[in-house]
């Protein structure tokens, strides 16, 4: 039976799972959960995951909350079918010290990516922070997700301009937890033409076997239309 992916179009972090299991060739249940109209709040889907929030995965007996947590658990419980890797894939290792180095940037990617470019998106394309509890916008969100997006693309760019990829010479669930948000930056008004190195490594991130779409990577601006 395939896992199950509770998912949101529109959600960045659901496509984090989405796209891993495009580039792994991994199948998929997956189900839309209407959040415009609550359907995260209900008794049936708390059940599952009491933080009511995607995405979430349920395999057989095992259910993950959290993007970062499924990253880790498919990459490393699933072969790579296309290279004929048998699990852990290419995209996790069996290596504590590179699992290290790939849980860093998973963190960046919670911490700096997240209450940077992922809240500039949510403030200027959906109204709301989408952060923790609520999405009520406060004076000075805008600008300080903006400054921390920009920090964040910085820190980037220094990284990519000496490495093709962020955790180890290949690409891994590092590169896929931080790229989605920042690929999505123009969203939330956050340019990356000053970053080159960053367009480069989103631009090799895109041309992998398997690599799927998000709305809004090619036309930032859909949501203002």
């Amino acid at each position: 039976m395939a896992p199950k992916l509770y998912t949101m179009i529109e959600s960045g972090n659901s496509y984090k799972v989405r796209l891993l299991a495009a580039l792994l060739s991994i199948d998929l249940e997956q189900v839309e959960i209407d959040l415009a109209n609550g359907q995260h709040r209900t008794p049936e889907f708390l059940s599952i995951n009491p933080r009511g929030e995607v995405p979430t995965l349920v395999d057989g007996d095992e259910t993950f909350t959290d993007s970062a947590a499924i990253l880790v658990y498919l990459a490393g419980t699933y072969p790579d079918k296309k290279s004929s890797r048998q699990a852990p894939s290419t995209y996790w290792s069996a290596d504590i010290t590179e699992q290290a180095k790939i849980v860093d940037w998973l963190a960046f990617a919670a911490s700096w990516v997240q209450y940077g470019v992922f809240t500039a998106r949510g403030i200027v394309s959906f109204q709301g922070t989408y952060n923790g509890i609520g999405s009520k916008v406060r004076e000075g969100a805008l600008e300080e997700a903006t400054a921390r997006g920009h920090k964040s693309l910085e820190i980037l760019q220094k990284k990519l301009e000496k490495e093709d990829w962020l955790a180890l010479k290949r690409p891994t669930i590092a590169d896929v937890a931080v790229f989605v948000y920042v690929a999505l930056a123009p969203m939330g008004d956050i340019s990356l033409e000053p970053y080159p190195a960053v367009l480069a490594w989103i631009a090799r991130i895109k041309s992998l076997p398997g690599f799927i779409p998000i709305q809004g990577l090619e036309d930032p601006l859909y949501r203002r239309r």
